[in-house]
Parts: structure tokens; sequence; C-alpha cells
């Protein structure tokens, strides 16, 4: 069972429930130290005074806010602790919104949040129910590590999870990264749809969404254990950044997605549409011009 990183409640107008934070996620990745290439030595971070020119334990060492060169504020955990916040012991919801409305880059790590107390489980599968029956998701403040965040409540499983979410003033204007101005032809957006069609999954528990890198640094550090030689890396089919047909690469992406799921590889083409005939203008009929006839008549004298 993973272990509590922070207790205290969420706050619901004034209902409270007590809660212990887990972790959600965990990670697999391979760990590298550092080492003395000559002798294979392990090299660490030494935590140094530079004043006493000497080093000290952890037990010594606490925060500061550096005011200027010469001044240094110290702050510790308890003052933190003690800060004048609601959110320094309680997750706050402040709002309720739908999920869509919020932009996937604000989103971060998840937490679980389990009931602390046996006294914490109706007001929590209260607000599992009710959040369940709204399709919305909770906002709140909540105050870690020495600042207030913001942080999305949803439902995972009938567990409340905790989305840990940026400020909007943390969110970089992407507008000058902006290529310049191109045009795309409709051949080429159904040709993309196309590729998405065959690309589209029911769910992401597929074989394939795994982590490939961490198996070819395990491949690597057993050929190595073993005095092999480590597998060689597979060139890619295309050179980054070359420029290439965009249909052609469509059409050749599409092939390849049916091929991985069985199906005839053959028969990819994307359909091109016909090109529809510009009606001509109609001509507009030429009026015949009439000579006027001569009257027959003779005038009298």
């Amino acid at each position: 069972m993973p272990r509590t990183i922070w207790s205290g409640a969420i706050s619901f107008g004034l209902v409270t429930v007590p809660i212990n934070v887990q972790s959600a996620t965990e990670d697999h990745s391979v760990r590298f130290h550092q080492y003395h290439l000559e002798d294979m030595g392990r090299v660490r971070y030494r935590k140094y005074c530079e004043l006493e020119d000497r080093e000290v334990d952890q037990g010594e060492i606490g925060k500061g806010y550096e005011l200027s060169k010469t001044q240094v504020i110290p702050i510790s955990d308890e003052e933190l602790q003690r800060l004048p916040l609601p959110t320094a012991k309680a997750i706050e919801i402040v709002a309720f919104v739908p999920l869509d409305s919020v932009d996937p880059i604000r989103i971060g790590e998840g937490y679980y949040l389990a009931p602390a107390q046996p006294v914490a489980a109706k007001p929590y599968k209260l607000l599992v129910q009710a959040l369940g029956r709204s399709s919305k998701v909770a906002v709140a403040k909540y105050a870690w590590s020495g600042r207030e965040r913001l942080g999305l409540l949803r439902i995972r499983d009938d567990v409340i999870v905790l989305h840990a979410m940026r400020w909007p003033d943390e969110i970089r204007d992407p507008s000058e990264l902006l290529p310049e101005p191109v045009e795309v032809s409709d051949d080429e957006i159904e040709g993309a749809l196309a590729l998405m069609d065959n690309m589209t999954r029911e769910d992401l528990d597929d074989p394939e969404f795994r982590d490939t890198y961490t198996e070819a640094l395990e491949q690597i550090i057993e050929a190595k254990r073993e005095d092999r030689e480590p597998p060689e890396l597979p060139e890619p089919e295309t050179a980054p950044g070359k420029v290439m047909d965009l249909m052609a690469a469509l059409n050749e992406s599409v092939a390849q997605a049916k091929a991985s799921r069985g199906e005839d590889a053959d028969a990819h083409e994307i359909p091109k549409k016909k090109a529809t005939p510009k009606k001509q203008p109609a001509k507009k009929a030429t009026a015949k011009k009439t000579t006027p006839k001569k009257s027959s008549r003779k005038r009298s004298a």
C-alpha cells in the first residue's frame, strides 16, 4: 500500500471529509547514479556551508529567503504549517465545472484521496456520488510544500482523485510558436482523417502502449552484464526534417496501420475526390438583327 504523503480534509461547504493523500502513479524508469569513470567510485553531492567551509548534516539545514546578498530571512517548517490560510490543512473546493472546460495543459500529477477515519466514509461517499451524477469536476485550493496550489477533483473507480493544476498565469502564450501561414488541401485533410480512423482504439490497454525506452535500457544493461554487444538501434525510415510528399506519406501510413491490424494493406489508397467539372455559363442567344422591310406603297405626289 502506498504511503500517505499528506493528511488533511476536503472542505465542501460546511461538509468536512478527513482524507489521506497517496500517490496515484508509479515510476518504473531505470535509475542511474554518477560514478568516477577511472575507478567506478560513486560520486555524491555533499551539502557544504560556504561561510564555515565545512560539510553540514541534514539536521543543520533549513529554509531561508534571500532579501539581499547580506540578509537572509530564515523560515521554519513549523511556521509554514501555521500559515494563516484555510487551505493549509484542507483541500477547499471553490467551484464545480465541466471537465471539458479545463485545458489539459493545466492538469498535472494525480493523487488518490482516501477517507482517513471511519467517520469520513459517509461524507466521502456523498461527494463521490454527487460528483458522479453531476458529470462535473471540482476545482479546489490547497497548500503543500510552501505554496498554495490549484487542484481538480474527479472520480476514478469510486475513488476521489486530486490532480495538481497550474494557475492561469503559469501557462505560456503559444502564439509566438505558430508556423508561417500555409494552405492545406481538402484531400490532405481527408487523408489525415482516414489515418486517424485506422489508428483509433477503444482504450489504451493495448500491448503497444508500453515503455519501450525502459525495455531497451534493460536490454543494454543485460547485454553488458553478460559481456555481449548491446543491440543496435534501428535506423529511422524517414530522416527528421526531410521534405516528403504529404499525400504519399499519408497513404503509406494508412497501409501500415491496416497491416498492423491484420487488414488488407493493398487496398489502402485514400479515395480522391473526383473533380466536379465546372459548369460553363450558358451562352446568351444572339438576337438577329432584322432589317425593316421597305414599304411597298408609293408615296403619292
